[in-house]
C-alpha cells in the first residue's frame, strides 16, 4: 500500500514486485471514467465480471420480489421543491453517531468484495475515508479486522455476526475494540440464509466448486481473472505483513455465519462491547421500544438488499413507522435499495440520519478498486449536491417530511 489519504487512509496498491511477477490486464479506467450514474458503473462491472460472479453480486432471494421494490419504492415519492431559497452554499455535511461525515452516505457491511477485486475491503476502507464517510467492515472478509481498520484510518464502524460458540464473542469484540473500530452493528436478520436461486443456477451456491461452466466464464474475463490470481498469490513488500484470507477459507466464514440472534445474545454483546451499538435489520417498529431499552444506539432498517426472506416491504417503506417508534431516541439508517442523489434526499426526509450502500460500491470495485469505490460516492455526492439545490435544502437539516409526499397523495 502507498500514499497517504484523509484521516491516515492509504491508498490500496501492489508493491513493484507483485506488478513485475504476473502479466497485467488494464482495468477498465476508462469505462468507469465515462460512468455518469450508478446504473453504468453497474454495467462496467457486469463486463468485467464472470456471469455467475456478477449474479452473486446482484442477484437477490426467490422471485427477487423484494429486490426489485427496494428500488421501485422510491419512485413512489415525489418531491415538492421549495423556491425561493439562497442555496449558494451547500453542505452535505452531517454527524452519524457522533462521527462527521462529508455526505450521509455510508458504505454497508457486505460478503462479495473478494470476488470482485482482489484488495477488497482494503480497497472499500480506503475509499470510504478518503471520501470521510463510514464503511461498515464486516465479519465475514478476505482480510483481517485489524488491516481494514487501519486501511480505514480509524473512521470505521464494525458488522459483527455472533460465532456458533457463543464463548467466543467477547474475544471477538476484544478484538473489534483493539483495532479501533467506532461503533459496533450486530445484524439480526440471518438465522438462515436466504433463497439465492440465482447462485444455484450457476453453481456458485455455497460452498463454491469450480464447475467447467464456471472456469469458461472465468476464462471469457481475462481482466477479472488476472485479478483473481493476483489476489491468491503471497504478497511481498509493503503488501507481506496483511493478513489476507484464502477463498477457501471466506467460504468457510460465510458458511459459519447464519445464526439465530436473541434478545440474550443482544444484552450479552450490549455489554461486552463500550461504544455506540446498531441494530441492523429492522423492518417494523414492533421491537423498537425493547431494542433501546436493551441500550441500542442506532437502528439500520434493512431487508438485507433483498437477499434473505423475500416478499417483505422495501426498506423506504418500512422507514417511517420505525422512525415513528424510534421517536429521536436512537440514530435510524436506511439500507437498500438505493441508485441515485434524489434516493438519498427521500430517506432523509422521512427521518433517516443516512443510507447505507451495498451493490453499487461493490459494482464501483469490480470495475475499477478503490477508484471505482470512490467513483460511486463522488457520483452520489453529485446527484445529492444537486437534488438538495433544486429542492431548496442549503444543509441537510434543511431535509425535512414536508418535502415528499406520496405518489396519488
Amino acid at each position: 500500500m502507498a500514499g497517504s489519504g484523509p484521516s491516515g487512509a492509504r491508498r490500496v496498491d501492489d508493491p513493484p514486485e507483485v506488478r513485475d511477477a504476473l502479466p497485467t490486464h488494464p482495468e477498465p479506467v476508462v469505462r468507469l471514467n465515462r460512468a455518469v450514474n450508478l446504473a453504468d458503473v453497474r454495467e462496467a462491472a457486469r463486463r468485467r465480471l464472470p456471469r455467475p460472479v456478477f449474479d452473486t453480486i446482484d442477484g437477490g432471494a426467490d422471485d427477487e420480489l423484494t429486490l426489485t421494490r427496494n428500488e421501485t419504492a422510491f419512485r413512489d415519492l415525489l418531491v415538492t421543491p421549495r423556491p425561493l431559497v439562497d442555496v449558494t452554499t451547500r453542505s452535505m455535511r452531517t454527524e452519524v453517531l457522533g462521527q462527521p461525515v462529508a455526505l450521509p452516505v455510508l458504505l454497508a457491511p457486505t460478503g462479495g468484495a473478494r470476488v470482485a477485486h482482489r484488495h477488497a475491503e482494503l480497497a472499500v476502507a480506503a475509499a470510504a475515508a478518503s471520501r470521510h464517510t463510514v464503511y461498515v467492515q464486516g465479519t465475514v472478509t478476505s482480510w483481517s479486522l485489524e488491516d481494514v481498520a487501519a486501511a480505514g484510518g480509524g473512521s470505521s464502524w464494525y458488522q459483527l455476526y455472533l460465532p456458533a460458540d457463543r464463548s467466543r464473542t467477547a474475544a471477538m469484540v476484544d478484538r473489534v475494540v483493539a483495532a479501533g473500530y467506532r461503533a459496533l452493528v450486530l445484524t439480526v436478520d440471518t438465522a438462515v440464509f436466504g433463497g439465492r436461486e440465482r447462485d444455484r443456477r450457476n453453481g456458485t451456491a455455497l460452498p463454491v466448486r469450480i464447475r467447467p461452466r464456471l472456469a469458461l466464464q472465468g476464462a471469457g474475463r481475462p481482466a477479472w481473472a488476472v485479478d483473481f490470481v493476483r489476489g491468491a498469490v503471497q504478497l511481498p513488500g509493503p503488501l507481506s505483513g496483511s493478513r489476507g484470507l484464502s477463498v477457501r477459507a471466506t467460504q468457510e466464514q460465510i458458511l459459519a455465519s447464519p445464526s439465530p440472534v436473541t434478545w440474550a445474545d443482544l444484552a450479552s454483546v450490549r455489554a461486552l462491547w463500550p461504544g455506540p451499538l446498531v441494530v441492523k435489520g429492522v423492518l417494523g417498529p414492533e421491537q423498537v421500544q425493547r431494542l433501546l431499552d436493551e441500550g441500542v444506539d442506532g437502528v439500520v432498517v434493512s431487508n438485507h438488499g433483498g437477499r434473505q426472506l423475500d416478499g417483505v416491504p422495501a426498506t423506504i417503506e418500512a422507514l417511517p413507522a420505525v422512525v415513528d417508534a424510534v421517536a429521536g431516541r436512537a440514530e435510524v439508517f436506511l439500507d437498500g435499495g438505493v441508485r441515485r442523489g434524489t434516493d438519498v434526499l427521500k430517506a432523509l426526509a422521512l427521518g433517516a440520519r443516512a443510507v447505507m450502500i451495498g451493490r453499487p460500491y461493490l459494482f464501483g470495485l469490480a470495475a475499477g478498486g478503490q477508484a471505482g469505490v470512490e467513483k460511486v460516492l463522488d457520483v452520489l455526492g453529485t446527484e445529492l449536491d444537486r437534488a438538495m439545490a433544486l429542492s431548496g435544502c442549503a444543509t441537510v437539516a434543511d431535509v425535512d417530511a414536508g418535502l415528499v409526499r406520496r405518489v396519488g397523495r
